[in-house]
């Protein structure tokens, strides 16, 4: 059993750090932290500058936190100044709340400069389209934050669909449980509350916040976009203006049945995110919480468990993705790191003229990121309409 990564499941070695720059993440703003770490932990990224809060006085003390070269009070200052310099940054971060992402990437493509953005992509589909227009039109990278199909076993669930193993695929379910929306908002909590007000958060709460994950992580794993939905919102929680639980009915490409269930009102359930696929020949099941083995099951065979680490199973799709041997846990902020160096070597290459080998860089796209929003206003369509199905599949 091999210990370490071979030449051949290595990512390209690091020729030298890429500047990077955040729009939001001061303090206060557990998001933004959680994207410096994983840049940071990449080892392919140096953050040089940075427009960390709407607030003067927290993005200059913010700047300072963060030991920044250039701080900046407005993220078009950023955008216009950083592009200029011969040493400006060479993407961005934007890890703002949800209703900012649409003009604040718009500003920084528009000068050149490759997007790393948070999820959602936008509130609302015609800004999503818009992005990834403005993306073909530029050739820049837009990358979507994603994480969890960054785990290893997430990477190895999708190329055993991929490769026929589970046969073919009849059933897709997914879920998303939280507990924190059980008890009434914190009131010092500034996310509950744009996360309640449909004029910022757009037409859903739960499902924008963590149905999109959901959503991302079912099609990534079998390859299969979903085509139809019929959605339940309900409030479960205490009492708030948006829905704190999804149930949804969905299908798939070639008529495949599936659910999606999210809530953030489950007492007891920290950050479920689960996926289990079922074809005519086998199943797996993955937990978020438990990301360092994926069951496989054969039919009437006895059960696999696939253990993260080289070897013994492993693709080299899943290798490619881990640092340290069995035994020494890898788990969520592994997966950032593992998000920011396939964002690093793209922009890297896109900036040098290369091409990227074919199969080697699986990060979420711009178009990811629309097909993401489309779920989510097809969902508040058909639950508008009586919970009856509506078309989410996205033309792009």
């Amino acid at each position: 059993m091999s210990l370490v990564a071979s030449d051949e499941t290595r990512f390209p070695p690091i020729t030298r750090r890429l500047r990077l720059g955040f729009v939001g993440g001061g303090r206060g703003a557990l998001i933004g932290q959680v994207h410096a770490m994983g840049a940071r932990l990449s080892n392919r990224w140096q953050a040089v500058a940075g427009a960390l809060s709407s607030d003067p006085e927290i993005a200059l003390a913010s700047g300072r936190d963060w030991l920044l070269e250039r701080v900046y009070t407005d993220y078009d200052e950023m955008a216009q100044r950083e592009a200029a310099l011969a040493d400006g940054i060479e993407a961005v971060v934007i890890s703002t709340p949800n209703w900012t992402h649409k003009n604040i990437a718009e500003a920084f493509l528009k000068k050149g400069i490759d997007v790393i953005c948070d999820k959602p992509l936008t509130t609302m589909v015609e800004d999503a389209l818009e992005l990834v227009r403005l993306q073909r039109d530029t050739g820049l990278i837009v990358g979507v934050t994603y994480p969890y199909t960054s785990h290893a076993m997430v990477r190895q669930a999708r190329e055993l669909v991929l490769a026929g193993e589970l046969g073919r695929v009849r059933q897709i379910h997914v879920e998303y449980m939280q507990d924190w929306a059980t008890e009434p908002d914190d009131p010092n909590f500034k996310g509950a509350r744009w996360r309640r007000d449909p004029q910022r958060m757009g037409r859903a709460s739960a499902t924008n916040d963590i149905g999109t994950h959901a959503f991302h992580l079912a099609h990534f794993v079998t390859g299969l976009e979903m085509v139809e939905c019929r959605a339940e919102f309900h409030v479960c929680g205490a009492p708030k203006a948006m829905e704190d639980t999804a149930f949804v009915q969905t299908r798939y490409e070639g008529g495949v049945p599936g659910t999606l269930w999210v809530t953030q009102a489950a007492p007891g359930n920290y950050c479920g995110l689960r996926i289990r696929v079922y074809g005519d020949k086998a199943g797996l099941e993955w937990d978020q919480e438990k990301p360092e083995f994926l069951r496989f099951n054969r039919l009437n065979q006895p059960e696999t468990v696939f253990v993260r680490g080289h070897g013994a199973g492993m693709v080299t799709q899943a290798e490619r993705l881990i640092t340290l041997p069995r035994g020494h846990p890898e788990a969520l902020s592994d997966a950032w790191a593992n998000l920011y160096t396939e964002f690093a070597i793209a922009i890297e290459a896109r900036r040098n003229g290369k091409s990227v080998p074919a199969g080697l860089l699986n990060y979420p796209s711009v178009a990811d990121g629309a097909r993401g929003v489309k779920f989510v206003d097809a969902c508040a369509d058909s639950h508008e309409a009586g919970s009856v199905w509506r078309d989410c599949k996205l033309v792009i």
